[in-house]
């Protein structure tokens, strides 16, 4: 495991995401995550680990390419961000959808 303060763990997940594809892989107990660019698949796994209080199996990420942005006359590039598809064991879930 990762020796890394669970204060800067906690900010390396940004949020989770919640589209069709994210919802298809819920069946396969796999989880989708925003995370920071510079964070590592340990660290994310131990982020992950620290803050759910589950027992993840595998980590896969990848980087978003750029998006263009224009203000005004000026173009830039959007924030890019990494994101994290996060396997747990088969006892272990995440509860993304609390009861109402």
């Amino acid at each position: 495991m990762t020796k890394v303060q669970p204060r800067v763990l906690a900010d390396l997940i940004k949020r989770p995401i919640v589209t069709e594809k994210a919802t298809v892989l819920l069946e396969n107990n796999q989880y989708t995550f925003d995370v920071d660019r510079r964070a590592t698949k340990p660290q994310i796994k131990a982020a992950i680990e620290d803050l759910f209080d589950v027992k993840v199996t595998g980590v896969n990420t990848y980087n978003l390419p750029k998006k263009a942005k224009r203000v005004g006359r000026f173009i830039g590039h959007r924030t890019q961000y990494k994101r994290a598809i996060v396997t747990l064991a088969p006892e272990s879930k995440i509860n993304l959808f609390p009861d109402v």
